[in-house]
């Protein structure tokens, strides 16, 4: 990965494209959107492939960021990221609390920041 600084922040220049990146979200994406959208999206990705190993395939998978709590007195840290999943498919709900436990076992994202951040999972099946 390489950034460049610009006239409102930086851009990355990555293999998929370019992602711009600023304080202020007219002109890119803010770091703390990254952080939760990595949170959230490796969890989801999680999700969709324990569902397929378990043979209950997922139709569709949202995933709402219903929380995001920033501690001011600590440069703004996030603190607790709550993502909600709505999983659609023909999933067994007696399943769904090891599906959700290998998630969170398995996401790199969640992991790597599991000490500082409190990250709430909860889902609902549609």
């Amino acid at each position: 990965m390489k950034f460049s600084m610009n006239e409102h922040g930086f851009t990355g220049h990555l293999p998929f494209g370019e992602l711009h990146v600023s304080t202020n979200e007219e002109y890119g994406f803010r770091p703390y959107q990254l952080l939760v959208s990595s949170l959230a999206i490796c969890s989801a990705g999680i999700i969709r492939k324990v569902l397929d190993k378990q043979r209950m395939p997922a139709e569709d998978i949202e995933v709402e960021v219903k929380e995001i709590v920033r501690v001011a007195e600590e440069a703004d840290r996030v603190s607790k990221v709550h993502l909600h999943f709505r999983i659609k498919g023909d999933i067994n709900e007696s399943k769904m609390p090891r599906v959700m436990e290998l998630t969170r076992k398995n996401c790199s994202m969640v992991r790597s920041v599991e000490e500082t951040i409190d990250i709430v999972e909860t889902y609902e099946l549609i």
